[in-house]
């Protein structure tokens, strides 16, 4: 019998452990934590390569009535609830960050970057990644949001044409957006140059 609880026990504590660390621990995320995954999306795979990165989408976290959302450029700017958008990604994996001095995040910076938010909220996707407002890319949005109210750049702009351009499968991409006019000196940030940002930490990793 105490053998029995014992075992019991145990699974409950594996259990529980579980639960709190799966997605679904709204406690883990935090408003303007900025999560990546890597969308099964047709140009991902384009992106990784000419960004040599592992992820390809990237979204902030907002708390709304206590539950967790991710506001995003992917069709339109939206707020998608995060368990439905960790669904979206490959494998339902995904990297949570956070700014490594969060105390700047006031309730104020906070409220303003709301604002900023709205102000995109419904823009088309950018498919061609031009650097202005009337269309908006994932990674576009997230940096002109921190920049705007928060001050703070994350990751370095570059220039379209730095990036690796010649391989077949971003060529082919780059051609069916642009043909033989591809804008090299346009100014993008990709997910990956946020990824990297020296601001930021790994809060959680799946």
């Amino acid at each position: 019998m105490i053998m029995y609880l014992v075992k019991n026990f145990i699974l409950f504590i594996f259990l529980f452990l579980l639960t709190a660390c799966g997605e679904s621990n709204p406690k883990r995320f935090q408003n303007a934590d900025i999560i990546f995954q890597d969308s099964p999306s047709s140009q991902s795979q384009a992106i990784k390569i000419a960004t040599n990165s592992e992820y390809s989408h990237v979204g902030i976290i907002y708390i709304k009535e206590g539950k967790p959302f991710v506001y995003e450029a992917v069709g339109p700017v939206v707020l998608t609830p995060l368990k439905e958008w960790i669904s979206h990604g490959v494998d339902s994996k995904y990297v949570l960050k956070r700014l490594k001095n969060a105390d700047v995040l006031s309730p104020r910076i906070l409220r303003n970057m709301k604002r900023e938010a709205e102000k995109f909220k419904g823009k088309p996707y950018d498919g061609l990644f031009v650097w202005d407002d009337k269309r908006i890319y994932c990674s576009e949005l997230v940096w002109k949001i921190y920049k705007r109210a928060v001050g703070l750049e994350l990751g370095e702009l570059k220039k379209l044409g730095s990036f690796n351009l010649g391989h077949p499968v971003v060529q082919a991409k780059l051609y069916e957006r642009y043909g033989d006019h591809i804008p090299v000196n346009e100014s993008v940030i990709a997910p990956q140059g946020i990824f990297d940002s020296s601001l930021l930490k790994t809060v959680y990793k799946n």
